[in-house]
């Protein structure tokens, strides 16, 4: 695994069996604050949101989620599942607290070193329940209003973007609950309507992908 720097400054971490980066080498952070905080977390119609992220990685999502939190003064729950979670000494390279998250670097830390399988505060306003586990055969028992799903591409892991899991992702979100991701390949738009996603393509990021995925449960 190897770190190397984005065009925004920040770091990424590139995956060489997969010929793969954890994100966009474009921009790590300005692609995770659009994706999944513009185009999510700010367009969520829950008070206070039930999150889930398929594919913690880095823990980037997560901590942009925790400084908005501060900000709106929401309360959140945030679930978020991986596989194969990173070494301390990976998450020490990329370093996000000292580049966004200034006086928060404990938080950011805190993170990783959350237990495993338990609900953890962060904050009097934020939990954090770190799975381990695979997506692909995990049973989740809560339900969400927001979906991150932050998986590698679909040519290099096809089987997280498959039909049935789109199918059980819906079922996991209340009413009017939303899915991001930074993935707008017809294929997968298509597999999103098919389990019955209302789905809009999205400006990307400033400078990186052309177009982005919003998929959102109709109320009932």
């Amino acid at each position: 695994m190897k770190l190397e720097q984005t065009a925004d400054g920040s770091f990424t971490l590139y995956v060489p069996e997969l010929d793969e980066h954890y994100h966009s080498v474009k921009g790590a952070l300005t692609e995770s604050q659009h994706i999944f905080i513009d185009m999510g977390l700010k367009h969520s119609q829950a008070t206070n949101p039930y999150i889930l992220e398929i594919g913690l990685g880095t823990g980037l999502n997560c901590f942009l989620t925790y400084l908005t939190s501060k900000e709106t003064g929401q309360a959140i729950h945030y679930t978020g599942i991986e596989r194969f979670p990173l070494s301390e000494e990976v998450i020490d390279q990329l370093d996000y607290a000292t580049l966004i998250g200034k006086g928060e670097k404990e938080v950011y830390q805190a993170i990783h070193q959350a237990a495993w399988n338990k609900e953890v505060l962060l904050s009097p306003h934020f939990s954090l329940h770190k799975i381990e586990g695979d997506f692909t055969q995990y049973s989740f028992l809560g339900k969400y209003d927001l979906i991150y799903f932050d998986a590698f591409a679909p040519e290099k892991q096809p089987e997280m973007w498959e039909q049935p899991l789109f199918d059980m992702l819906y079922e996991l979100l209340n009413p009017g609950g939303i899915l991001t991701t930074y993935c707008a390949k017809g294929v997968v738009r298509r597999m999103l309507q098919a389990a019955g996603f209302t789905v809009e393509r999205l400006a990307g990021p400033p400078g990186g992908k052309r177009e982005i995925l919003r998929a959102t449960k109709n109320n009932l």
